[in-house]
């Protein structure tokens, strides 16, 4: 069973589900989500969020092929970007942090360890560039797919409740343990093979 993970970009949006694809719930404010979702322009509104993010901060999201089929995604971006996270009650988001907005993998797929594996994924991109922990707001009373992760799916991959609250809890996950041993011990051999190169610095304008 071959498995990637892709950067999200515009060319593979459409391999979200219908649903997600002009999903706002994360990407603008209460009001203006409602206001796109009325006007029948939130598919354009995630189309726009998406690549202003991209241009301003880089990858924020990752699709999971299984043999190139898509089985699911996460987002994810500083709560700068995401304008919901205040309407939580347990927000802020810590200013050390990103915040895991939303993920989902297709029934027939679950419990393959993919969740395990996207958290994975996001943890090594952000660690790379220089963030120290994950955050989400959770779903205490989760009953099914929604825009809102379940808490006991993200307690289960690792991540600690920072701030308590009987249906939306603030977690928070250090990047660094979810770093395997041999995770580890192989990126070293990477570094000492020369196989991983550095990034090129970008120059000022």
């Amino acid at each position: 069973m071959g498995r990637r993970l892709v950067p999200l970009t515009l060319d593979n949006l459409q391999d979200l589900p219908k649903r997600c694809r002009s999903c706002v719930f994360w990407e603008l404010d209460p009001v203006s989500g409602e206001a796109a979702v009325k006007a029948g322009k939130s598919a354009l509104e995630k189309e726009a969020w998406i690549s202003a993010v991209l241009l301003d901060w880089g990858s924020c999201g990752r699709v999971v092929y299984v043999d190139d089929v898509p089985v699911g995604f996460v987002l994810y971006a500083p709560p700068a970007y995401v304008p919901r996270s205040t309407a939580f009650p347990t927000s802020p988001v810590s200013p050390d942090a990103v915040q895991l907005m939303t993920a989902f993998i297709v029934p027939g797929y679950q419990g393959q360890g993919l969740g395990r594996v996207m958290v994975q994924t996001v943890a090594k991109d952000l660690l790379r560039r220089g963030f120290k922990a994950i955050e989400a707001f959770g779903d205490a009373r989760w009953k099914e797919p929604a825009c809102v992760l379940p808490a006991d799916h993200l307690l289960a991959v690792g991540f600690k409740t920072v701030r308590q609250h009987p249906t939306y809890p603030r977690l928070r996950l250090e990047l660094r343990s979810t770093l395997s041993w041999k995770e580890d011990v192989e990126m070293a051999l990477d570094r000492l093979l020369g196989a991983v190169q550095k990034e090129p610095a970008l120059r000022p304008l």
